[in-house]
């Protein structure tokens, strides 16, 4: 068995704006190759050089990489390791830009930070340009929100620019993470943004490769083991075990200080940070409560400054001795390992200098190796990445038909099969893709409705699910299948204490689920509950703080007995459709529900009392997947995410096809006064619509005429869509095409009524190319033709008829439609939308 896109060779990063390779670091220390770095400042470049990150000289490009000359030397390193490596695709590319026009430390930001923001759009484009399989962004914990200048001029949050240029060839997702949940004994809130290519999309997850929290270290953990140090002294074993002096009057304001006081708290104003002018002390300004303060021993360690050589900076002195941290104590709080190299030289030979030398050296570097600190990511941030990684693609990753040919050559539809092969593995799928065999071997998926939900789906679904500060949640799967939700419902609520009851009315699928599940390392605060059950029949006791999944969307032969118990107490009793029943009741017994359902919500009949229901409710958000949900299903689905905590406002839509992301309020898009939801509303929509009067016509679509009703000779003309030209003027006679129906089989159908009626109108069906013309006499259509029925004897001109093929009436009629592409019948609801101009 092939390995699709796993690695027999080892992998790839280039870095850009990578200071001294600090975090990046990580990505070699987890035996990943460097193509190229790039940083602006030379002599932090010479750090890199100095830990022999690149393999060739030449992949130190010194640089802004704004410019193009820049950019080329980045290229033709790439064309390097394709020629001499046998490169074949960059694996990853990680990217920290300046982050100073973000920074809510930085109070003064100019229109020039706004521009230097958009260092990050320059990211962007190499990305787009070079197409590595994994992207990794770094910054502040406002970097998702803040403006930049985007590739095409205009000013948006990076997110948008991200989504615009990205978001069709990359899964991602953005989080904001504080380092000391994830190794570095450092507390510091950035936001880390992972993406994925969307080839691999399916089967690896970005949530997967952020790195699992671990438990807080205390300083004394970390650094309590160092030798204490008295003033200016530089330990002997450890050259980097040192701090900037002070001058000695200052020694006083910290040295009675206990752990967490300032040296601003002192009640002798001597001993307050002060200057003597004129013969008097003039107390300095206390501008933030974190300066002179000693650190607590049993604590995390705090965010690391780029001036932690100060002691009036933050947070920069030592919980016992009368100090700022060491180099030392700092690279140990950010996870560096020992044998890094800030200068070139061993650690034995700096060891061996005169006391004079080191202090010489320490004066000329100190202060540079800090600042570099007080910029990086700590290291094992990125070598867990790095790890994760590593480890997701050196699976196997399998196209359809290879797995169809596994489970014919395994005999996989035998349970006992199955399970014996999910158990021994031995072709090293991963645990998506052994759910991606079960689904398919599973007999019983069309009778429960029950199909694959891939990763990528959950990806959007999880990203988008709202946090919550409780420390201890219950969520519910209703309808769990082979448990493709569990591992990113893990993830997601991996720092707490978690409760997962997972039901499903099959129990084989349960079963595969629990074995499944086996084979991930689960944290212990989660618990999961296996239930075989009919989750709508089945008694919940519990109430949940979220409820997520994807329901069967139907069934197509439920016994009258069955569906007369699952509509008890629903709303929406005019649908048979299960997935109605399954939002109801999560709904009932749920804080928050996040759920796929058939995009169809949005606009037919058939779910108008769920709308009406839905709309009195807090929709957070709508992900429009479109077409792009489920592989081999032709179905359009979106997720809807249901806030039962919350009074309704804003409704984020997401269009997966569009690559849109718009803030709509609430009773905007599902004004009553239209007959639907319309998600994408906007001004130009508005505009429009104020021109149009509306629903002005019934209409009627054959059901009755099916092929096998037809001829290509003899009798009635059936016209079809086709025959309707693009100006709806004329109408085209096709070869091999067009229709006949004898009058025989004619006349006792519906649309025999329609034969030669008056002021009637034909508009073909499943179209965005609407146009509307008179219905010839003497003719019938098939149901790929609607025939519109003036409610009124309004006279209908020519010019009215040619605005329906306009460019404006069909951008409206898009909206009018929020894009879809299955559910695009002219129907009772969309009827509506054909509307008469008021002015002619």
């Amino acid at each position: 068995m092939k390995k699709q896109f796993a690695n027999t060779q080892k992998l790839t990063y280039i870095s850009l704006f990578s200071s001294a390779g600090v975090g990046c670091f990580g990505f070699k220390m987890a035996d990943f190759n460097c193509i190229a770095t790039n940083e602006l400042i030379s002599r932090r470049l010479e750090i890199q050089k100095i830990n022999k990150k690149c393999k060739y000289d030449s992949g130190y490009i010194c640089g802004d990489i704004s410019k193009q000359a820049t950019k080329d030397a980045l290229f033709s390193q790439i064309e390097l390791w394709k020629s001499k490596e046998n490169l074949k695709r960059v694996d990853v590319l990680i990217a920290t830009p300046p982050c100073q026009g973000m920074s809510v430390a930085n109070h003064k930001k100019t229109q020039n930070e706004i521009i230097r923001n958009s260092l990050v759009v320059e990211s962007i484009k190499i990305i787009k340009e070079i197409n590595p399989k994994f992207f990794v962004f770094e910054n502040v914990p406002a970097f998702m929100k803040t403006i930049c200048t985007d590739i095409d001029g205009d000013e948006k949050p990076i997110s948008q620019a991200i989504e615009n240029n990205l978001g069709e060839k990359y899964s991602y997702i953005s989080r904001v993470i504080n380092f000391k949940d994830y190794g570095a004994c450092s507390s510091r809130q950035r936001t880390l943004v992972i993406g994925v290519s969307r080839e691999l999309a399916d089967e690896i997850s970005p949530l997967e490769l952020y790195p699992k929290t671990e438990k807080e270290k205390t300083l004394r953990e970390v650094i309590g083991n160092l030798k204490p140090l008295e003033f200016g002294e530089i330990d002997k074993n450890d050259f980097y075990h040192a701090f900037r002096t002070y001058p000695v009057h200052m020694r006083s304001w910290i040295h009675d200080l206990k752990e967490g006081e300032s040296a601003f708290d002192n009640k002798d104003i001597e001993k307050i940070p002060h200057q003597i002018k004129d013969g008097k002390i003039v107390i300095n300004t206390r501008k933030n409560a974190d300066k002179y303060t000693r650190q607590f021993w049993n604590k995390v360690g705090p965010c690391v400054h780029t001036r932690n050589d100060q002691l009036a900076s933050q947070n920069t002195i030592h919980p016992h001795d009368d100090r700022v941290f060491s180099i030392r104590e700092l690279m140990k709080m950010m996870t560096i390992p020992d044998d890094f190299r800030w200068i070139d030289k061993s650690l034995n030979e700096l060891n061996a200098l005169s006391e004079s030398e080191k202090s010489k050296l320490l004066k000329k570097e100190a202060v540079k190796i800090r600042q570099s600190l007080g910029e990086a990511v700590p290291t094992r941030i990125f070598y867990k990445v790095a790890e994760n990684i590593k480890q997701a693609v050196s699976h196997n990753i399998a196209t359809p038909s290879e797995i169809n040919k596994i489970i014919i050559k395994y005999n996989l539809t035998e349970k006992k099969n199955l399970f014996a092969f999910i158990n021994e593995n031995p072709l090293d799928f991963t645990v998506s893709a052994l759910g991606r065999i079960a689904e398919l071997c599973n007999s019983k998926r069309t009778e429960n409705a029950a199909y694959f939900t891939n990763k990528f789906l959950i990806t959007e679904i999880i990203k988008n699910l709202p946090d919550t500060e409780k420390k201890e949640i219950t969520v519910l799967e209703p309808s769990v299948g082979v448990g493709n939700f569990i591992p990113l419902i893990l993830r997601k609520f991996e720092n707490k204490k978690l409760t997962l009851d997972v039901i499903d009315v099959d129990s084989d699928s349960l079963d595969i689920a629990k074995l499944l599940i086996s084979k991930l390392d689960v944290t212990e605060n989660a618990k999961i509950n296996y239930i075989n059950a009919d989750f709508l029949l089945y008694r919940i006791e519990n109430h949940y703080d979220y409820t997520v999944g994807n329901p069967p969307f139907e069934k197509t032969h439920i016994e009258p007995k069955l569906l007369k118990e699952y509509k008890k107490n629903i709303i929406n009793d005019e649908t048979n459709n299960l997935c109605s029943f399954f939002l109801e009741k999560a709904i009932a017994i749920s804080d928050y529900v996040a759920m796929v359902f058939p995009k169809f919500l949005l606009n037919t009949p058939e779910f108008a009392k769920s709308r009406n229901f839905l709309s009195q409710k807090a929709i957070d958000c709508i992900v429009d997947f479109g077409e792009k949900g489920f592989k081999g299903v032709l179905v359009e689905t979106l997720a809807i995410f249901v806030n039962n905590n919350s009074k309704s406002n804003k409704t984020k839509i997401i269009s997966v096809t569009k690559h849109l992301e718009v803030n709509q309020k609430q009773n905007y898009i599902f004004d009553k006064k239209l007959p639907y939801w319309i998600i994408y509303r906007n001004k130009m929509f508005d505009e429009v619509y104020q021109k149009l009067a509306f629903g002005e016509f019934s209409v009627f679509r054959d059901r009755q005429i099916t092929n096998s009703k037809l001829n290509q000779t003899e009798g009635i003309r059936v016209l079809k869509s086709r025959n309707i030209d693009n100006s709806g003027t004329k109408l085209l006679n096709l070869k091999n095409y067009d229709s006949y129906i004898t009058n025989e089989n004619a006349k006792n159908l519906s649309v025999f009524k329609y034969l030669n009626a008056e002021n009637v109108f034909l508009t073909p069906n499943m179209t965005y190319n609407p146009r509307v013309m008179r219905k010839p006499k003497n003719c019938l259509v098939n149901g790929s033709v609607a025939i519109l029925i003036p409610k009124t004897n309004l006279n209908i001109t020519d010019k009215q008829l040619a605005y329906f093929s306009s460019s404006e009436y069909r951008s409206f009629y898009q909206i009018a439609r929020n894009y879809q592409t299955r559910s695009l019948n002219v129907d009772a609801n969309s009827v509506y939308f054909y509307g008469l101009l008021k002015e002619i």
